[in-house]
């Protein structure tokens, strides 16, 4: 029995050591591992932060630019159809290539599968072969979006007379315009708005001649 005594007290001790390193180093070891998925977790999640503060970044320095661009398409594309708006610009432009006569029909601004409303435009321009020509030109460098869908060109009324004139073209286009208000117009959502009734202008209403420029 004596010799048995300090193996049963050996055997104890490891037992209660073995129990102390479970109970008290295994907690400690799951506390490690969890601190250090927590602490992998918070890297990953600085690595997505710092991502984001670089794109914030770059959008601001682009900013200005951006600024730009939106009111460039603003522009060429309004919010809103705009007609008085449309026709001053297609006056000028008639005005500025000196043609003989020029008359414009908004129609009604129709919704588009596109994200957009369409709204065509009867254009007749009378003049010269280099009046139309510088028509056409200002028509395409217009700062509103346009697109021609129909053009036909024919001879025009010549004048009598003994002074030799250069010989006169009538020429009519058909022109689609745009807004990105889609409620403009029937077949619309919610359906037509204020401000978007067909109409005819040479200016500031109605079809009338243009004086050439001197």
């Amino acid at each position: 029995m004596s010799r048995r005594g300090p193996i049963i007290a050996g055997a104890v001790s490891l037992v209660l050591a073995v129990l102390a390193v479970v109970l008290l180093l295994l907690p400690k070891m799951n506390d490690v591992k969890k601190t250090k998925d927590e602490l992998a977790q918070a890297q990953t999640q600085e690595q997505t932060l710092r991502a984001q503060l670089a794109s914030l970044q770059e959008a601001q320095k682009n900013a200005p630019l951006t600024k730009k661009e939106i009111a460039k398409i603003q522009t060429q594309i309004p919010p809103t159809a705009d007609l008085p708006g449309l026709i001053r610009l297609l006056n000028d432009a008639a005005d500025r290539s000196a043609v003989d006569f020029f008359s414009v029909a908004p129609g009604t601004p129709t919704a588009s599968t596109s994200g957009f409303s369409i709204i065509p435009t009867a254009i007749q321009v009378d003049g010269t072969y280099f009046s139309l020509e510088e028509f056409l030109f200002r028509l395409e460098t217009l700062p509103r979006a346009g697109k021609v869908t129909n053009i036909t060109v024919a001879p025009g009324a010549q004048e009598t007379g003994t002074t030799t004139t250069a010989p006169s073209l009538s020429m009519q286009l058909t022109v689609e315009f745009y807004t990105s208000d889609t409620s403009a117009g029937p077949g619309s959502q919610p359906g037509p708005t204020g401000g978007t009734t067909t109409g005819g202008s040479s200016g500031s209403g109605g079809s009338s001649t243009s004086s050439p420029a001197a």
